[in-house]
């Protein structure tokens, strides 16, 4: 009796420890995390990526370059290396991916390339692989690779509805897309088991239908903030548990309304980065954060070492970390 008394005690232990793993940092030190921000546009495409620590507060410090100044990429990371996938050269979409390890700074190198380009599309990754949905030409396509790897992306599957200007977030199993446009703003979320392969599931809706809101997330909680409804910038921050399905409820508000936003996140913070005030007017250099576990408007963090929008954020301790 008494050994079992030990057992259960030691297994409850355990148990409460990892319901507690990067959620709320009582008795549990989550991973650290660097965030970055790659590239963008000033209206002039930029080459830049930052860096952040996000469980501080402070201005981005510089990096290094990607391997082309583009706009319109999409992210992938695990805890040590973030990849730039495609983006967009005026008038072109670009079928390169760059990577770079996080922990260092430097230049991207190269990873691999599409087979046709792409552009305006949602990343988001496991520690293992990291998957793309959508493109600028309105496609349902979602492709993968192996983040430790380099080469070329493999088909995934397709989105329940095709639409390019959308994001990624994600758990260790759990992948969502949200939001874009299918022509029209759309609010619809959809998910995948980023472990297997096949097509996205209807997961729900986000409280506004928009483009490029900045996305991050915990283990258990994804959040989107900002993006471009059929009018203008949105201050909205919403926010998903990832394990269940359903509509988005609101979480508050960012700083100050603004689309095209980079997201980056730890297990507890996420970071909305740059964008603009409408479409590419006013483009800002302000990084906003919240506590995901929590509800509320977003407080200033710093700011960017260059003023952009629609460039992709990324960091090395995010919700689909273990």
């Amino acid at each position: 009796m008494g050994v079992q008394s030990v057992s259960n005690s030691g297994l409850g232990r355990r148990n409460t420890k990892r319901s507690l793993e990067g959620v709320t940092g009582i008795g549990y030190s989550p991973p650290p995390s660097r965030g970055l921000f790659g590239g963008g546009t000033t209206g002039s495409n930029v080459n830049v990526i930052d860096y952040v620590d996000v469980a501080t507060t402070g201005n981005a410090v510089d990096f290094g370059d990607l391997s082309q100044a583009r706009d319109a990429i999409a992210p992938a990371s695990s805890t040590t290396r973030a990849v730039f996938a495609g983006g967009y050269i005026h008038p072109n979409k670009q079928t390169t991916i760059d990577y770079v390890t996080i922990a260092t700074t430097g230049n991207a190198a190269t990873f691999g390339a599409w087979g046709s380009a792409r552009a305006y599309f949602g990343g988001l990754s496991s520690n293992t692989r990291g998957v793309f949905a959508g493109d600028l030409s309105i496609s349902s396509s979602i492709d993968y690779i192996t983040i430790a790897t380099t080469g070329s992306p493999t088909s995934f599957g397709s989105l329940t509805v095709a639409r390019g200007w959308n994001v990624g977030a994600s758990s260790t199993t759990r992948g969502l897309f949200a939001g874009g446009t299918t022509g029209a703003r759309s609010n619809v979320i959809d998910y995948i088991t980023i472990a297997s392969t096949g097509n996205a599931t209807d997961f729900g809706d986000l409280t506004v239908a928009r483009i490029y809101s900045g996305p991050g997330s915990s283990p258990t909680r994804a959040v989107f903030g900002g993006g471009g409804d059929s009018v203008g910038a949105v201050n909205v921050i919403d926010y998903v548990t990832i394990a269940s399905t359903g509509n988005a409820a609101d979480f508050g508000d960012l700083t100050a309304p603004r689309d095209y936003v980079m997201g980056a996140s730890s297990y507890v913070r996420a970071l909305f980065a740059g964008g603009s005030n409408s479409g590419g007017v006013n483009i800002s250099n302000v990084i906003d954060y919240i506590a995901i576990s929590s509800t509320g408007n977003a407080t200033d963090f710093g700011d960017l070492t260059v003023t952009r929008m629609s460039g992709a954020g990324c960091s090395s301790g995010h919700g689909g970390l273990q």
